[in-house]
């Protein structure tokens, strides 16, 4: 895994805001290196495996935020909580099955420090059509 350099907002908020040793990054979603988003609905447009992969991406994505926030890290305590939405039609059901995607990679990155609390839903629609959007919140040593 290679982390990027992180992307800009794409409007009024920062990526990451701090505030005591809990890091809150804001929702990224799946850019890919040559700097295309995956677009579509899972379930209609993509497979639970290509919404597996955006999700995975868009951990890497969200790890190049905290690095840059961090300088490193080591300095992660602990993924506290991720929130994983997915853009799905109606009837899909099998969202957790994407967001393992994201997961997947926390722990294989941070071990039993990557483990976190989570949800994983549906969104009838992401900005401009992204198969998923993750934000997450981060435990980090203090300063």
């Amino acid at each position: 895994m290679t982390l990027t350099e992180a992307s800009a907002p794409v409007a009024n908020y920062v990526n990451a805001v701090r505030s005591g040793n809990l890091i809150f990054l804001s929702g990224k979603g799946p850019l890919q290196s040559n700097g295309e988003n995956i677009e579509g609905k899972v379930g209609s447009d993509l497979t639970i495996e290509e919404g597996y992969e955006a999700a995975r991406i868009t951990g890497i994505n969200q790890l190049s935020v905290l690095k840059s926030e961090l300088g490193n890290l080591n300095k992660v305590v602990r993924v506290v909580k991720v929130l994983g939405m997915v853009n799905a039609g109606p009837d899909f059901p099998d969202h957790p099955k994407v967001i393992n995607g994201y997961s997947d990679l926390m722990v294989a990155v941070f071990g039993e420090r990557g483990k976190h609390a989570r949800a994983a839903v549906g969104m009838g629609s992401l900005p401009e059509n992204i198969a998923v959007e993750i934000e997450m919140i981060v435990e980090v040593m203090p300063d």
